[in-house]
């Protein structure tokens, strides 16, 4: 009677399982009963917008097995978004390549039937055998409300099961009546789907079955009051945000330190034991030296992605959507923008194909151009380092820690970065459309489930330590090898001045005439003017791959003058020639541009493939690419300038 887990990503599953869709609206704790069901870890949100992907699994029900899809979340089947139209194709088989549903199970919330029994009417009219699942039971007890679940299912003529997803209250019921997906009982004749004939089919259902709409939440009512004013509400928001960083400096420094020095005290070992100088220098400098520097940063992921969830579980970001709908309006787009742009802080990848919500072509466009300005989890490593060597931790301002105020300044700043730049692309397009009303549900607030909380945070952390060891750590190494050759002779070093017994000086001699060292010195007359000598180049064009790669080129770098604190080795680096030998390297100024340089440049080959993708043209990815990086050296010119005029 236990799941299995087969596939999660919309991959082709055998046909010969009877194949079971869930449909409803956002909201209505679908995604959490698939995931009970089939044992994934799909992803559960409390604002629409979330599941805008296919998802499937299987499910076995003793030894037969059903393969489970979760559609994308929809208020109707007459669609005004590209989502809503993979639903409504997906029910009447007109998807290439994927299965037309055998059965349908219709999830939806019991707080809110009334307003739900217009869609269950729709997906009735399509004529396959259905199931309806209502959730939330307890929180429509809990608010004085009641229903009579087998008087529904009378009323409906389709059967009915009470499930609490959060809770797996009622799963082992709802996989039983899986296995009996032929014998449904259907209606006799359609429901109703328009005009008040469907209105008197609603009245006459719910009165059935003993309807009670549940009292209004007292509690979210009079915490809404304050949270959508236009003036407090704005207020708590930014208030939360500014806390929202100092948390991830106060709390995760601290065990980042922890991390790092482990990382430190292990290239040592490795310095101290390992005979080989070549193989010494890839364990030490690439492998712990470049991924442990990025590695050291998964206490801040993880407490990043806590937060995160824990405001998406409480019910708060659909207030923010709801607040930032006034602000999308002014860059003529709408508050479902908001919720693709607030996918994108996590990565610019699910919130790109979040602007499928999106009813209008031109504001999902407008959007995608947006998206990459939003500060993604990749960024903040790289923000961390930088934001180290400009701050020192001890300093505030006023009650709050400096770092923090800073790292807030650098979201801030990407936010109001992407609302001009889909404020500009929309006025490139036609801004004499008119806006589409935007429905947004507000739940009422409710405590997270600490299961899926924990599932967040642990997908968001093994998603980080991946890509560290795949894509960082084939850049490291391919940077190790940049950095280490041309191969040097003990002649050669001798005769440059170089003892070869003295690992320190050959790794500095090494670097120094490396092939690195000619790549970074090519791209000077680019970088010159924003204060970024050859190794940050370097950093910079490894940044393409993956942005975290910057801070592992500096461990690197880092690690070759010698185990100990990396962070230490950045403050003291010195330009090795030309006109500034001997000045240190990261400057207030220099920093102060990597920073805009590293806000605004669009360096994530994923995310230009996906622009790609939802947009069916090289073209969009071509104009991202080019107007983020011009923009960026633009920004990070003028950010270098101010700050020295400023420090002088």
């Amino acid at each position: 009677m236990s799941p299995g887990c087969h596939d999660g990503g919309g991959g082709t599953l055998a046909l010969a399982a009877p194949h079971i869709a869930l449909v409803g609206a956002p909201n209505a704790g679908k995604t959490s009963i698939f995931n009970a069901l089939t044992g994934l870890r799909g992803r559960t949100g409390n604002y629409p917008g979330v599941t805008v992907s296919r998802f499937v699994g299987t499910c076995r029900v003793g030894p037969d097995r059903y393969v489970i899809e979760d559609l994308p979340g929809t208020y109707g089947l007459r669609p005004v978004s590209p989502d809503e139209q993979i639903v409504a194709d997906a029910l009447d088989g007109h998807l290439d390549g994927v299965q037309r549903p055998d059965a349908l199970l219709v999830v939806v919330d019991a707080t809110t039937l009334r307003r739900s029994l217009g869609f269950v009417a729709q997906v009735l009219a399509r004529g396959l055998p259905a199931g309806l699942v209502v959730t939330f039971t307890d929180e429509l007890v809990r608010r004085q409300g009641a229903l009579d679940v087998d008087a529904l299912a009378e009323a409906l003529g389709v059967p009915v099961l009470a499930v609490v997803g959060h809770r797996r209250h009622g799963i082992a019921p709802l996989r039983e009546l899986l296995a009996g997906w032929r014998s449904w009982p259907v209606p006799v004749l359609p429901p109703p789907v328009d005009g008040p004939e469907r209105d008197a089919w609603v009245d006459s259902v719910l009165g059935f079955a003993g309807y009670r709409a549940a009292e209004r939440h007292r509690a979210t009512q009079r915490i809404d009051a304050v949270l959508l004013h236009p003036l407090w509400g704005t207020l708590v928001f930014f208030a939360v945000m500014v806390l929202f960083f100092q948390t991830l400096f106060t709390l995760a420094a601290p065990l980042q330190d922890v991390v790092a020095a482990g990382f430190d005290r292990l290239a040592a070992v490795v310095a101290g034991h390992v005979g080989n100088r070549w193989l010494a220098s890839l364990l030490g400098d690439a492998l712990i030296g470049g991924v442990g520097s990025v590695l050291a940063f998964v206490p801040q992921i993880m407490l990043l992605f806590l937060l995160l969830a824990l405001l998406e579980g409480v019910g708060y970001m659909s207030r923010a959507a709801f607040l930032m709908d006034r602000v999308m309006a002014r860059a003529g787009l709408e508050g479902r923008a908001f919720v693709a742009l607030l996918s994108s802080f996590a990565c610019a990848i699910p919130g790109i194909m979040a602007t499928r919500t999106l009813p209008s072509a031109r504001d999902r466009l407008a959007t995608m151009m947006a998206a990459p300005l939003i500060t993604c989890s990749a960024r903040l490593p790289v923000y961390v380092v930088l934001i180290g060597l400009l701050v020192d931790r001890s300093g505030r301002i006023g009650p709050f820690g400096a770092q923090g105020l800073v790292m807030f300044g650098m979201y801030l700043f990407g936010a109001v970065s992407a609302m001009l730049a889909a404020w500009a692309f929309k006025k490139l397009g036609d801004h004499r459309g008119r806006l589409m009303p935007f429905y947004l549900e507000m739940p009422p607030y409710r405590l997270p489930s600490a299961r899926s909380v924990a599932i967040t945070v642990w997908d968001s952390a093994k998603s980080f330590v991946y890509k560290c060891s795949t894509i960082i750590v084939a850049t490291t190494i391919g940077l190790w090898l940049l950095l280490n050759l041309p191969l040097h002779s003990a002649a050669q070093l001798q005769a440059a001045g170089v003892d070869p017994g003295d690992r320190t000086a050959v790794a500095a001699y090494t670097i120094d005439h490396s092939y690195a060292a000619g790549l970074g010195r090519l791209m000077a007359p680019v970088f010159d003017p924003l204060g970024f000598d050859w190794r940050i180049n370097v950093g910079v064009l490894s940044a393409q791959a993956a942005r975290e790669t910057f801070v592992a080129t500096l461990g690197q770098v880092a690690a070759a003058d010698g185990p100990g604190d990396s962070g230490e080795a950045l403050r003291g680096m010195t330009y090795a020639d030309g006109a500034r030998a001997g000045q240190r390297v990261f400057t207030a100024p220099t920093i102060a541009a990597l920073l805009v340089y590293f806000a605004v440049a669009l360096q994530c080959m994923a995310t230009i493939g996906v622009i790609r993708r939802e947009t069916g043209t090289w073209t969009w990815p071509l104009v991202a690419f080019g107007y983020l990086t011009g923009s960026a050296w633009l920004l990070a010119y003028l950010a270098k300038t101010l700050t020295g005029l400023l420090t002088g």
